[in-house]
């Protein structure tokens, strides 16, 4: 058989060239990781946990990158196994890589996986975390541009299943008596966030969850794997060891991908990543049970293999086209800032002025900074919003840790299905509670540069989503 006749015969088995939209082009696609591995030393994921400085690498950080182009038109995905991403960063980011590429910026999601054990930049400002603030943009600008250099013909496909054995609710309604106060002396709370597992004061979760494991797969014309993008409402798994630099499960995920895909095509490139769905209000801890402590990094291991080997099933079985139409939208949503009022700022500034020269910062005291921070905030922000489109599936990028709820609702309504949420895409802005989940109160509600948008941002972003998604739908 020829080549053209054995490329013929692949394309024909993973379904290639059927049902193409009317406006499909055909497809390419390429794909590249790209090291964001810090210095030691620098400090790690400061405001509100404090894990101190990076003493080791457990394993390396990466901006895993995908463009894809329609003939027309192409759009540049990004995961970044970070904690965040300040929008200035991602703006950098994204002009370094329109200037090589020529895709505009407003056509590339940069998104950070979340990660607990990466820098959170913009709290401490020393020495490795000024390198690594001019460093860290210009490493996710090279792997946009890597993958776009690696563009060739390929095909895609999508399917999900579901997964509700990691995904657990982790803000509960309890007992009144076991509330305490939040960290400016105030009571009145229902809703505690990480409750005491398995303990009588709990009453029931404070919403749900979204057990849906999303998986797009991408595959040369001639069927080799090329990359897989995955999405999982799983906020992240910890359980690192204090001082070492992590990726998460979002990273063991994407290397034990590679690895399965490479035991059967040893010679090929390949990039998996996972991206952070809308899990805000979501961990991997069941509290209606005895917590189960693990060593280190055993139960990360664990979620990453079982949806890895999920994944890979599912890149096996879909069927696969290489004519998709694939689009992006965008816009800039004005919204509020909660600023600290005249006497919290006293509170903070006498809270703080104790703190000068403490080790570990006490609750109140992180607040203390944060609400010193938040005092300078302009008095609104404008939040980027993002719709994708590849086919038929609809992507909504929201730069927020987006509640499980949210993403639910943008699922059922969105215009294009399937549908999914990222979360901390293209900045970062907070926690997205919903107006009653911040009548409940808690942890993700209380002030602070984690949580500084407006009470009702929640029903404006879902409504922005929604139209950005129905706005691609018609490409």
């Amino acid at each position: 058989m020829t080549r053209r006749g054995l490329l013929s015969t692949l394309a024909a088995s993973l379904g290639v060239g059927s049902k193409a939209s009317p406006h499909a082009g055909r497809l390419q696609a390429g794909a590249a990781a790209s090291n964001i591995t810090p210095l030691l030393g620098i400090s790690l994921d400061g405001p509100i946990s404090q894990n101190g400085p990076a003493t080791h690498v457990h394993d390396e950080l990466h901006a895993r990158c995908l463009v894809l182009s329609d003939e027309k038109t192409q759009i540049a995905i990004a995961i970044c196994d970070s904690t965040m991403l300040w929008k200035d960063l991602v703006d950098e980011a994204k002009a370094i890589a329109s200037s090589k590429t020529g895709i505009p910026p407003e056509r590339m999601l940069i998104a950070a996986t979340h990660t607990h054990s990466t820098p959170r930049l913009g709290v401490r400002n020393g020495e490795l975390e000024r390198w690594y603030r001019g460093f860290l943009p210009r490493r996710i600008a090279d792997g946009i541009i890597r993958a776009y250099n690696n563009l060739s013909p390929a095909a895609m496909g999508w399917d999900s299943v579901q997964v509700p054995e990691f995904v657990f609710n982790r803000r509960w309604f309890v007992k009144p008596e076991s509330v305490p106060p939040n960290p400016f002396g105030e009571t009145g709370d229902r809703v505690r966030m990480n409750p005491p597992a398995g303990s009588t004061v709990l009453i029931r979760p404070a919403g749900p969850v979204d057990p849906e494991f999303f998986v797009l797969s991408v595959r040369h014309a001639d069927g080799r794997p090329l990359a897989l993008l995955a999405n999982y409402g799983l906020h992240y798994v910890g359980g690192s060891r204090r001082g070492d630099i992590s990726a998460d499960y979002f990273g063991l995920f994407s290397e034990r991908v590679r690895e399965l895909m490479m035991s059967e095509h040893s010679d090929m490139p390949f990039v998996a990543m996972m991206s952070n769905g809308a899990s805000g209000d979501v961990n991997n801890i069941d509290f209606r049970k005895e917590r189960d402590r693990r060593p280190p990094y055993v139960r990360m291991r664990e979620v990453a293999h079982d949806l890895a080997e999920k994944a890979v099933g599912i890149s096996r079985d879909v069927k696969y086209r290489n004519e998709l139409t694939v689009a992006s939208a965008h816009s800039r949503l004005k919204l509020s800032i909660r600023r600290p009022d005249e006497h919290r700022v006293a509170w903070a500034r006498k809270v703080w002025a104790e703190a000068e020269g403490a080790g570990r910062l006490t609750r109140p005291q992180v607040y203390a900074r944060e609400n010193l921070a938040l005092s300078e905030y302009p008095r609104a922000l404008h939040v980027p919003m993002q719709a994708l489109r590849i086919g038929s599936l609809g992507i909504a990028a929201i730069p927020c840790e987006v509640f499980a709820e949210t993403g639910l609702a943008i699922k059922k309504h969105s215009a294009l299905k399937p549908a999914f949420t990222m979360g901390l895409a293209n900045g970062y802005f907070g926690y997205l509670s919903t107006a009653e989940q911040h009548e409940w109160g808690g942890y993700e509600t209380w002030p602070a540069r984690s949580s500084c948008l407006e009470t009702e941002a929640e029903a404006k972003i879902r409504t922005e989503a929604l139209r950005l998604l129905k706005s691609v739908s018609r490409v």
